[in-house]
């Protein structure tokens, strides 16, 4: 399970209603960055086979099931500060992460 903080959601929120109707939130995590994985976010237009669907403060959110495995936990923040705005990541599977915020490593 993954959580969103209410400053996330409403981002998200924000973003998708720009986008095209029924859009699903795509969470994922892929090989490289500065520390062996990063997060990628995007919008899908159906789910896949693998995915798992979760309903997190009204945002439909879609994580493939080897994703999965490397964010159970995670929290996903949105923040503003005098640099602009960014999501954070806070997973607890993480055992290092970038500077950047967006790559981290596990142990296996």
């Amino acid at each position: 399970m993954i959580h969103l903080s209410q400053a996330a959601a409403s981002e998200i929120g924000r973003i998708k209603s720009k986008q095209q109707p029924n859009l699903l939130f795509r969470l994922a995590v892929k090989s490289g960055g500065c520390s062996g994985w990063f997060y990628e976010m995007s919008f899908a237009q159906a789910e896949e086979v693998s995915d798992r669907v979760f309903d997190l403060d009204g945002i439909q959110v879609v994580i493939d099931a080897q994703s999965l495995n490397y964010i159970n936990g995670l929290t996903l923040d949105y923040s503003e500060d005098l640099m602009g705005g960014g999501f954070r990541f806070h997973n607890p599977q993480a055992i290092a992460t970038c500077g950047c915020g967006n790559s981290f490593s596990i142990s296996h």
